[in-house]
């Protein structure tokens, strides 16, 4: 909370700064601004800039890492009576004296004899050097603040280029936004490859990818049943992908006709009520499909089924009359037809949006040479549309590989290496959930599963784009 209000206090600040930097630029022009290098407001900013941006990257270090660095400082010195404790139990004594130091404790604690002396001490020693820091930065973020000023102010001239400081500030803020992009793409993709490392070395990288049995269960003694569980993924994924061509099966043409007649068929007030509805789907939470799936289609697939099943059985298909009369509500069907709903948004309005993109030209020369609306529509517009459309259908196609709340609700958690859609399969990212729900060690090869599965769907995601791409780029060549 204080750091909040010291970045409100700097943001007034920097306010104050900004205009006293364009009143001074005004008055240097004589109230004639065409006589500047720069618009005053340009020079305003140059000022603010050099009283907030150093200040605040103080204050917001601190926020990062002051914690760290408050509680280095307090283990410094280890009393005698902590030294004796075992390293599980210092580290308690040195959290709850870190909580007490800064009020978080939730209860009282209570320690006796040397020990209670040694925390008492350390807690008050914790509010002390967290009070010192606090006012250091404080201090030290209104010096740089206050020099800023004083160090931009004076610079201000009628020949002074205050746009392109200002620009050369943007210049680095972008260049600092895509590093820091790069860093964190960097860190996830290192960070999944050395716990994966970790799980390979427990588990053959072979037997994960090409094994068909997932059973992560680890035993907490050897002396247990079943103490090396199987981690073979292809279940996993073949329910993934079972999961996603279903959706993909129902929103790609639902949602691309949908595009094409709203782009090319509907008149202005149609178009005006239908994709607001269309696009209203895509602010629905997970969750809700999840409940409309599990509560609604559910068990309307299962009745449907079973009354099939129950006109077959007795008769040549009685085998599989027998079968549709034992399907239960969660199955592959339900949470893929309910995805499907769910992507319908996505495929629709970025390939409404693509379609609208098609120079009017192509159409006025195709109805030139005679041809009608759907021949134009079929021969020129989706064509040249292509490479959008590839892209709207590949974003669909991640978000129904990425979905876990819908399939968790309505295909279980069973995972089942099958191409029946009646069947009750599960997904990577589920299984990713339920491996990483609870307190977790990663020191066992259960835990550290999900992280090989995490890697693994990267892998394949990127190649997929990767195909994409080369897609997109081939046909647009064509149509450039």
């Amino acid at each position: 909370m204080t750091v909040l209000i010291a970045l409100a206090l700097l943001v007034v600040f920097s306010g104050g700064a900004y205009l006293l930097g364009r009143r001074r630029a005004v008055a240097l022009a004589g109230g004639r601004s065409a006589s500047l290098h720069s618009l005053p407001g340009y020079h305003g900013t140059w000022v603010a800039l050099w009283a907030g941006v150093p200040a605040a990257l103080i204050i917001i270090i601190f926020a990062v890492f002051g914690a760290r660095i408050e509680d280095a400082a307090l283990r410094a010195e280890v009393p005698a009576a902590v030294a004796q404790l075992s390293d599980e139990r210092q580290e308690v004594f040195w959290s709850d004296a870190g909580a007490m130091a800064r009020g978080e404790a939730q209860s009282e604690i209570t320690y006796e004899g040397e020990l209670k002396t040694a925390f008492d001490a350390k807690a008050a020693e914790g509010r002390r050097i967290g009070v010192i820091g606090l006012v250091s930065v404080l201090a030290l973020s209104g010096v740089l603040a206050l020099c800023g000023v004083l160090l931009a102010f004076p610079r201000l001239s009628r020949d002074f280029r205050a746009r392109n400081r200002v620009e050369g500030w943007t210049g680095i803020l972008l260049i600092a936004c895509s590093t820091l992009a790069v860093l964190t793409t960097l860190g996830i993709v290192m960070s999944l490859a050395w716990e994966s490392f970790r799980f390979f070395q427990s588990v053959p990288p072979l037997d994960f990818l090409l094994g068909t049995s997932w059973d992560p269960q680890i035993a907490m003694r050897s002396d247990q049943v079943a103490a090396v569980g199987a981690f073979g993924a292809v279940p996993l994924f073949a329910g993934t992908f079972l999961i996603m061509l279903i959706a993909m099966a129902v929103a790609a043409p639902i949602g691309l006709y949908s595009a094409i007649y709203l782009s090319e068929y509907a008149g202005p007030a149609t178009r005006s009520i239908v994709k607001p509805l269309l696009e209203i789907l895509a602010g629905v939470p997970t969750v809700v499909y999840g409940f409309f799936a599990a509560l609604t289609v559910g068990p309307t697939f299962r009745a449907f089924f079973n009354w099939i099943g129950g006109f077959l059985v007795g008769g040549p298909m009685d085998r599989l009359g027998q079968y549709l009369e034992t399907v239960q509500n969660q199955m592959a069907l339900t949470a893929g037809v309910v995805m499907g709903i769910m992507l319908i948004p996505f495929v629709s309005s970025l390939s409404d949006d693509i379609l609208n993109a098609v120079p009017q030209s192509l159409r006025d020369g195709s109805y030139a040479m005679g041809a009608t609306k759907s021949e134009t529509v079929k021969k020129v517009i989706l064509p040249a549309a292509l490479p959008g459309v590839a892209g709207a259908l590949m974003l669909a196609v991640s978000r129904a590989i990425g979905e876990t709340m819908i399939v968790t609700m309505a295909a279980g958690l069973q995972a089942k290496l099958t191409a029946n859609p009646l069947d009750t399969v599960t997904t990577v990212t589920v299984q990713i959930v339920t491996l990483l729900t609870g307190d977790q060690e990663f020191d066992s090869p259960k835990t550290l599963a999900a992280f090989g599965l995490g890697l693994t769907l990267f892998v394949v995601t990127l190649v997929l784009n990767i195909a994409a791409l080369a897609i997109v780029r081939k046909y647009r060549e064509q149509y450039d």
